[in-house]
């Protein structure tokens, strides 16, 4: 095994991500304000062996108040995975996020590519909202709530703001943003699915058109 790592995960959700860290290793602490999904993380958590219960904290709080429950250069590694669309003004809470950071730490984040907007509805025909799409950067969730999403050009910057340049980044859910979250595809087919959408997050154009971007950006 190699580096055992100290991980935040804002906005742990219901802690597949921490769990999947913690199984590997590394010492890992949940953030979550709902309450709802912070209760489904501990559910989960409980029903896991005790070595791997003792590398995980949760915690209900918000990612914009980090300096309230840690110290800086407490972590490793944090983890901002489908937040930011839910955060009206995300410039503070990211600068937070980069003092949480020991220096040559990593800060990683998904978020919704406002470059991209009118792919999904002109691929599903629905060509009026794509054209809308074009002048916005807010789009509707799939619970129907209005969110933000974010410019490959404004998180450089804010980045390198925040003395956590942009290192490398990808796309996510290229060719595959159509596919249900449920479908189920038989081995083979899955297989070239993820190879099809690794290869294509890594590669110009295709990367730039994907539904969601990977952001890893390294504390100086």
């Amino acid at each position: 095994m190699g580096r055992r790592l100290r991980v935040l995960d804002v906005g742990t959700g219901r802690g597949t991500q921490a769990l999947r860290l913690a199984r590997a290793g590394h010492s890992v602490t949940g953030l979550e304000s709902d309450a709802e999904l912070l209760g489904a993380a501990r559910a989960a958590l409980s029903t896991e062996p005790e070595g791997i219960r003792e590398r995980v904290r949760l915690i209900e709080g918000d990612g914009r108040d980090t300096g309230v429950h840690f110290l800086p250069g407490s972590f490793d590694v944090v983890l901002c995975h489908g937040v930011l669309m839910y955060v009206e003004e995300p410039d503070p809470m990211l600068a937070g996020l980069a003092r949480m950071l020991a220096p040559g730490g990593l800060l990683s984040l998904l978020v919704r590519n406002a470059d991209a907007l009118a792919m999904r509805p002109a691929l599903a025909g629905d060509f009026g909202a794509a054209l809308a799409a074009f002048d916005t950067a807010t789009y509707t969730d799939h619970v129907g709530r209005p969110v933000r999403a974010d410019r490959l050009d404004a998180l450089r910057a804010t980045l390198a703001g925040i003395a956590a340049p942009l290192h490398a980044w990808y796309g996510v859910r290229v060719f595959t943003d159509g596919v249900a979250d449920d479908a189920e595809l038989p081995a083979e087919e899955l297989e070239r699915a993820v190879t099809l959408e690794d290869r294509a997050g890594r590669t110009d154009p295709y990367r730039g058109v994907a539904a969601l971007l990977h952001l890893c950006g390294v504390r100086g």
